[in-house]
């Protein structure tokens, strides 16, 4: 039975779950220590090939990600939407006034 009231709409995410760089920066981090201590301990050998499967992915990951961001930001119809598109204010160009002789 359909009411006089609207749905509420979901309170917005904060800020810090909308940033994807931390997880970027985590993931490519924790790789890195991976492949490094699969390189360095022999113990850890058998580490390598899965080692270097999470960088390729990681690097995989990121470069689509921030291709898909640069088409959101250029407003391109295809790009991926949710992703943030702010881009940072730009700095005013200072031109040299010619002077009046």
């Amino acid at each position: 039975m359909p009411s006089d009231h609207p749905e509420p709409e979901p309170p917005a995410l904060p800020a810090a779950l909308l940033d994807p760089w931390p997880v970027i920066v985590a993931g490519a981090a924790l790789w890195a220590l991976v492949t490094i201590a699969a390189f360095t301990i022999g113990a850890c050998e058998s580490w390598r090939p899965i080692a270097l499967a999470g960088l390729g992915t990681g690097v995989v990951g990121t470069s689509i990600f921030l291709w898909q961001r640069t088409a959101a930001r250029r407003g391109a119809r295809g790009a991926q939407t949710g992703l943030e598109t702010q881009t940072p204010p730009e700095r005013p160009i200072k031109r040299r006034q010619a002077k009046e002789t």
